[in-house]
């Protein structure tokens, strides 16, 4: 993936837009819910940080940019996540392929590699991006893949970019990247819990 360009901040971005999915999940509201476009919209600005990986997260690239994609079409005939949960349970295409909370689970997961992999930054000492990449893609992903990509990624972690480089692609300094990260780390928390607390309150659970 080419650098972005000189003036974009997409760590910023993907900040910001999760300040404002958490103060709508811990409003006081009851019932308060989340949006399908406003969340679709953050998700979206996360995309590039799996570009930014390279190769081993290609995968992880592809497959989120298209969940995303199908839940941001979705947000145009439908207001709500509960409400898109609700109808595929009411159509009966919870677990088929292609269905809307097929793919939120599928983003939800990609919501968390990116929390645990910052996490995991934040912790490391050093300039290489591989332990910390290794421990969030096996704690998160590793999980609910064959072993053909499992291998795929492992090799693909030789080739992810070190942190000074990842911080260029990503037009940061370590200190403003290492604030930035951090707040995602803490509003997407809740954010994350969200959406599992839909599943499992419609006793759909999360690990499929």
């Amino acid at each position: 993936m080419a650098d972005l360009e000189n003036n974009e901040k997409p760590l910023r971005k993907i900040a910001d837009a999760f300040k404002e999915l958490e103060a709508t999940v811990n409003s006081q509201t009851p019932g308060a819910d989340l949006e399908v476009a406003p969340f679709s919209r953050a998700c979206s600005l996360v995309s590039p940080l799996f570009g930014c990986l390279g190769i081993a997260f290609k995968f992880a690239e592809l497959d989120y940019v298209a969940k995303v994609h199908d839940i941001a079409e979705a947000s145009k005939s439908i207001g709500t996540l509960q409400i898109m949960l609700d109808r595929d349970i009411e159509e009966n295409r919870v677990k088929k392929p292609g269905s809307h909370t097929r793919n939120l689970l599928r983003v939800k997961r990609g919501l968390e590699m990116v929390k645990v992999l910052f996490e995991q930054i934040l912790a490391a000492e050093g300039n290489s991006l591989k332990d910390p990449a290794s421990k969030a893609y096996a704690q998160v992903f590793a999980p609910h893949h064959g072993w053909a990509i499992r291998k795929a990624v492992a090799a693909g972690m030789y080739a992810l970019p070190t942190w000074a480089q990842l911080l260029s692609k990503l037009n940061e300094d370590e200190t403003s990247a290492r604030i930035q990260m951090q707040s995602y780390i803490t509003t997407s928390a809740p954010v994350i819990l969200y959406v599992e607390k839909l599943y499992h309150s419609r006793e759909l659970g999360i690990d499929w």
